[in-house]
C-alpha cells in the first residue's frame, strides 16, 4: 500500500496537477510500474484519506473516474480492485501539432495506424503561435494519459513542457531541451541543411546567386537559415534572404530556395509564362518533401525526413511505453529543378 502512495505523492513535482489529477494519475502509475496487478485491492476511501490528507470528496471522484475509464472495480462490501492492467485499452492521447499541410497529415495518418484501434487521439494545432500553445496545455493538462507534442522554439515552451510527466510525453518533429530523460523522434536542421547544401555545390555554382526566402514571422526553423548563410559565405556563393517572392521577379541564373508552397506555385506560374526552365535557366531547391514536388515544375528537388517513419516510430513509443531518443535521418531528393 505504501508504494501506491508515493507514486500519488510524486506528482507534487508537478505543481499545475490538482489532487484529483495527483490521485487518477499516480495510481494509473502504480499499474503501469507493477507496483500493482489485476485483481489486487485498492486502499479504502478512509485509508486514502488518512495517508494523503485529501478530502473525501476527492477520492470519491478518483475512484470514480478510474471505474469509468474500465481500470478499477467496486466490490460490494469489499472495497475498489484492479481489474484492467492494461491502462492504453482506454488510452486518450493528446497530439499537438503545428499545422495542417501537406507532410505533418503524412505524419498523422501513419502514428493513427500505428495506434490500436481502441486508443482515442485528440489533434490541436497550435500553428506556431505561443499564447495558443498555453491555452492547449490549459486544456489537455492531466485528462489525457499520453502526450504527443511538436513544441515551439520559444522561452515558455521549457515551462509548459515541464507540466507533462516525463514518461507520458513524447516530443516530435522539433527538438526542444528538457532536464532529464525524455522521449523524443525528431529531425535536425542545421547540420543536415549545410550537409545538402555542401551536397548541391556543384549545382549551385552554375549558377549567379542563390536567393532564399524566409518570413521571421514564419515557422520555418531559423537554424536553417543559419546554414544558408554559412554555406554561401564559406562557398563564396553570392546569396540573399529575402522576406518572400514577389510574383513577377523571377530572373535567369539564380537558385531559389523556396518553401512556401503559395511562393512555389507563383514562381512555376512566372517561369511558365517568361519562358523559364526551371533545372536550366533558373534552379529550385525545398524543404519537406510532399508528392506533388514531384509533378510540378517536372520535379522539384528537395530534402526531408520521412514524416510517415516520424509517425510509425511515435505511435510504436506510445502503444509499446518504451524509451525512444531517435533523431530520423534527412535526405536529399534529387529532381529535374537542380
Amino acid at each position: 500500500m505504501k508504494k501506491i502512495f508515493e507514486k500519488i505523492q510524486a506528482l507534487d513535482e508537478v505543481p499545475s496537477y490538482s489532487k484529483h489529477e495527483k490521485f487518477v494519475e499516480g495510481i494509473i502509475n502504480a499499474i503501469d510500474d507493477k507496483v500493482i496487478t489485476v485483481g489486487d485491492p485498492l486502499p479504502s476511501v478512509n485509508v486514502m484519506i488518512s495517508s494523503l490528507g485529501y478530502a473525501r470528496e476527492t477520492i470519491m471522484k478518483g475512484y470514480r473516474e478510474l471505474q469509468r475509464r474500465g481500470i478499477i472495480e467496486s466490490k460490494n462490501r469489499l472495497g475498489y480492485f484492479v481489474s484492467n492492467g492494461n491502462t492504453r485499452h482506454a488510452l486518450k492521447v493528446a497530439v499537438v501539432m503545428y499545422t495542417i499541410d501537406t507532410f505533418q497529415d503524412q505524419f498523422y495518418h501513419s502514428f493513427r495506424k500505428g495506434l490500436d484501434e481502441n486508443v482515442h487521439a485528440d489533434v490541436f494545432f497550435h500553428h506556431g503561435n505561443i499564447e495558443v500553445f498555453e491555452a492547449i496545455f490549459s486544456l489537455v493538462k492531466a485528462r489525457y494519459g499520453m502526450y504527443v507534442i511538436s513544441p515551439i522554439h520559444h522561452p515558455r515552451t521549457k515551462e509548459l513542457l515541464n507540466t507533462v510527466p516525463r514518461n507520458k510525453l513524447v516530443m516530435f518533429d522539433r527538438y526542444e531541451p528538457l532536464d532529464g530523460e525524455f522521449n523524443y523522434v525528431v529531425q535536425e536542421f542545421e547540420k543536415s541543411s549545410y550537409a545538402v547544401f555542401e551536397e548541391l555545390a556543384d549545382e549551385i555554382r552554375k549558377y549567379d546567386e542563390m536567393i532564399f526566402f524566409h518570413d521571421p514571422a514564419s515557422l520555418f526553423p531559423p537554424e536553417i537559415v543559419r546554414s544558408f548563410k554559412k554555406f554561401t559565405k564559406n562557398y563564396s556563393i553570392k546569396g540573399r534572404v529575402l522576406r518572400e517572392y514577389v510574383p513577377g521577379s523571377v530572373q535567369k541564373g539564380v537558385v531559389y530556395y523556396v518553401n512556401e508552397n503559395a511562393e512555389l506555385w507563383n514562381l512555376l506560374k512566372d517561369c511558365d509564362s517568361k519562358k523559364i526552365k526551371p533545372g536550366k535557366d533558373i534552379g529550385i531547391l525545398s524543404h519537406n518533401d510532399e508528392p506533388v514536388k514531384e509533378i510540378v515544375g517536372n520535379g522539384i528537388t528537395t530534402y526531408s525526413v520521412s514524416f510517415a517513419e516520424m509517425g510509425k516510430r511515435v505511435a510504436r513509443a506510445v502503444m509499446k511505453h518504451e524509451q525512444v531518443n531517435e533523431v530520423i535521418p534527412t535526405k536529399l531528393i534529387r529532381r529535374n529543378s537542380l
